[in-house]
């Protein structure tokens, strides 16, 4: 699944070819602002299938179709003047901005790993469980995806404008209007076919061919693990992204010892794998990533919970 969004999104060069005074520049920007962002991508994918379980199937399809709209009005009529004006008038606050995302992606990650070894999130289940209104329940479930996607993509934006620095202006906004579309057509297009593969699978396991039943059956058992897979995925995405992002920031403000540390000990690790030296650097790096991410999300969850307790809990304490 996400090597088939990266591919859509390096798609994004032929799209911008349409439109842009200056084709090459910003259809090569645009495509690798895609690809950079790829992490926070599979992450938004893998988040947003949660919002549609134990609602009706009929609704799943439009409930996704208003997510994406809303997630289309985050990008392009928030996001994107947000970016335009940075660009502008602050081009020096992108990478603390970038970097507060990185750091916020780190905590979102790591509280979601406490939350799920404490079972804190036992209660807030059985609450939605016992909501008889699916009008309501649907309007909350849409208001809270469109509300992390907000989040989600904001990053996205960031990362993109980041590597569309040597741009005008006017060839950043057209790079961004088509990195926001493409990868929201993206990822809301996954999300869909996703949400849908048990449906598949009923129809095909009633089929009378015998082939057909057998890969409906298979989808029928595979897609709950699916789901459970996709969210350990995010998680992780959230955590090499966002230590990824905090190690760039770091090294672009001048502090390099920690990033070249990193670089030097994957690259060291590589060496002893021939020709998955690729691979193997990738792999190592993307773990140091995590390593920073859940420390310093670590840091920050600690810090919020200790200011964000009840009273009674500090005179426990």
């Amino acid at each position: 699944m996400p090597s088939g969004l990266i591919a859509l999104l390096d798609d994004v060069a032929t799209i911008a070819k349409l439109a842009a005074s200056s084709l090459d520049d910003v259809a090569g920007a645009a495509g690798k602002a895609s690809t950079k962002a790829a992490g926070v991508v599979i992450d938004d994918t893998a988040v947003t299938p949660r919002y549609v379980i134990g609602l009706a199937p009929e609704r799943e399809l439009p409930i996704i179709g208003k997510i994406a709209w809303g997630s289309i009005k985050n990008k392009l009529l928030f996001l994107l003047p947000a970016a335009l004006l940075l660009t502008a008038f602050a081009p020096f606050l992108i990478t603390p901005l970038l970097m507060i995302g990185g750091a916020y992606l780190a905590f979102e990650a790591t509280e979601k790993i406490l939350e799920t070894l404490l079972h804190e999130h036992q209660h807030e289940e059985q609450l939605v469980d016992a909501m008889v209104d699916p009008a309501e329940l649907e309007r909350l479930q849409v208001k809270g995806a469109i509300r992390t996607d907000l989040i989600l993509s904001a990053e996205i934006m960031a990362i993109a404008l980041a590597n569309l620095e040597h741009l005008t202006v006017l060839q950043t906004a057209f790079a961004l209007i088509v990195v926001a579309v493409a990868i929201t057509f993206g990822v809301y297009g996954v999300v869909a076919l996703i949400v849908k593969l048990d449906d598949i699978g009923l129809h095909l396991a009633e089929r009378s061919n015998a082939g057909a039943r057998a890969v409906g059956n298979m989808l029928v058992h595979v897609v709950p693990k699916l789901l459970t897979g996709l969210s350990g995925i995010g998680t992780a995405a959230m955590l090499w992204v966002g230590g990824g992002i905090l190690l760039h920031g770091i090294e672009e403000l001048g502090f390099e010892t920690l990033p070249h540390v990193v670089h030097d000990t994957a690259t060291a690790i590589a060496e002893y794998f021939g020709p998955l030296h690729a691979i193997v650097h990738w792999l190592s790096s993307a773990i140091a990533s995590a390593i920073v991410g859940i420390l310093i999300g670590g840091i920050i969850v600690v810090i919020v919970r200790q200011l964000t307790k009840h009273p009674e809990e500090l005179i426990v304490d």
